[in-house]
């Protein structure tokens, strides 16, 4: 299915190389003012061809509401939005007439519905998140103008480069004070001056060398996504199934690419005894000046029982290294003969700076 929510619905269309792609957003509340110029600057953060780290597909990835709104507000009503396909090259996918691309869903699409789409992997492709940031977009103005909650990523590693507080952690078990001050200051200005949205000065231009020296291999490189939810309402999530870190796990990780997913202290915590690592209650001041509970320390990343409890919910993500490249791979063709694939698609050496916006509209759209 191409449909994500209940409350917040959101169903996206289109594929690589097809005319457009976009979204149907129900369930928005009426009354919230809303223009194209509030979504656009996410698809801006998105699109290809923002630097030399990333595909040179020249998209401007302009977005039109085609309907849900009058006057600059919502509607209540279903909201439809697009953004059309500019910069097509099919032509540069024949070769998957014939060879499956290693790595890629053209087989297992293939045998799941007996066709594929010739071009560019279709659903498969990357252009499918488009629709998502852009529903992401108007769930996160909501969210802020309603309770003031903010979604924040950044890029913590590309690679075997990481900022210290991976490192840290590994040793540890649990984040540094300085990881928690991070998730409490950081902005999307400090990120966003870098090309590899990595607000460290000095690890970020580590990590552009790394990227660049696969791209100049004609090969590629993985790298994780730190996300931090700030503000969020206290009480969301469910007991069981549908637990809140559920809820983003599902979503986080039906991102293209995506390999892993891990909250809080994640693998770490599982090196320190309880003792060390439980969250001690203590009494703090809420934003309105009453006193409420909150915890000493956050290696829950926010949620206990499967429920926000009022702390900064925080995440990483790993994504792959993406797997169209520049190089001649051995593979075998849909008939069993064995050959060698030469793909000439552009094509993202790594995906991390890009997909920072794709996983704010994905944890907003879980929030919401």
């Amino acid at each position: 299915m191409s449909t994500f929510g209940t409350h917040f619905r959101v169903t996206t269309f289109g594929e690589s190389h097809c005319k457009g792609v976009g979204c149907i957003i129900d369930g928005c509340p009426p009354g919230l003012a809303l223009t194209e110029d509030d979504i656009q600057p996410q698809l801006t953060r998105r699109r290809p061809g923002q630097s030399n780290l990333t595909t040179p597909r020249d998209e401007k990835d302009r977005v039109t509401i085609l309907s849900g709104t009058e006057f600059g507000h919502t509607l209540g009503t279903p909201i439809g939005l697009t953004v059309p396909n500019q910069d097509q090259r099919p032509h540069d996918y024949t070769e998957t007439d014939l060879f499956p691309r290693p790595s890629h869903a053209d087989w297992t699409y293939l045998l799941k519905y007996g066709l594929k789409a010739s071009s560019g992997g279709g659903r498969a492709s990357a252009r499918e998140t488009i629709g998502r940031v852009a529903a992401g977009a108007v769930a996160e103005k909501f969210l802020k103008e309603a309770y003031g909650t903010e979604f924040i990523a950044f890029v913590s590693s590309v690679g075997k480069v990481a900022m210290p507080f991976i490192e840290e952690q590994s040793e540890t078990g649990v984040p540094s004070d300085e990881f928690v001050e991070l998730l409490s200051t950081v902005t999307r200005e400090q990120i966003d001056a870098e090309p590899t949205r990595c607000p460290d000065k000095e690890i970020s231009k580590k990590m552009t060398q790394r990227i660049i020296d696969a791209k100049e291999a004609n090969d590629s490189i993985g790298g994780t996504v730190t996300c931090v939810i700030r503000n969020v309402p206290t009480g969301l999530g469910e007991p069981c199934f549908d637990k809140l870190e559920a809820k983003l796990a599902h979503a986080m990780l039906s991102i293209p690419a995506t390999k892993a997913f891990e909250i809080g202290s994640g693998f770490g915590g599982t090196q320190v005894p309880g003792h060390l690592h439980n969250d001690a209650w203590v009494q703090k001041v809420g934003k309105k000046g009453q006193k409420v509970l909150g915890t000493k320390t956050n290696f829950s990343g926010g949620i206990q029982g499967g429920i926000s409890n009022g702390e900064n919910i925080y995440f990483r993500i790993g994504f792959k290294s993406p797997a169209t490249i520049s190089q001649e791979q051995q593979t075998t063709s849909y008939g069993g003969v064995e050959g060698v694939l030469a793909t000439r698609g552009r094509h993202d050496p790594c995906v991390v700076p890009r997909a920072t916006p794709i996983v704010e509209a994905m944890a907003a759209l879980v929030v919401m």
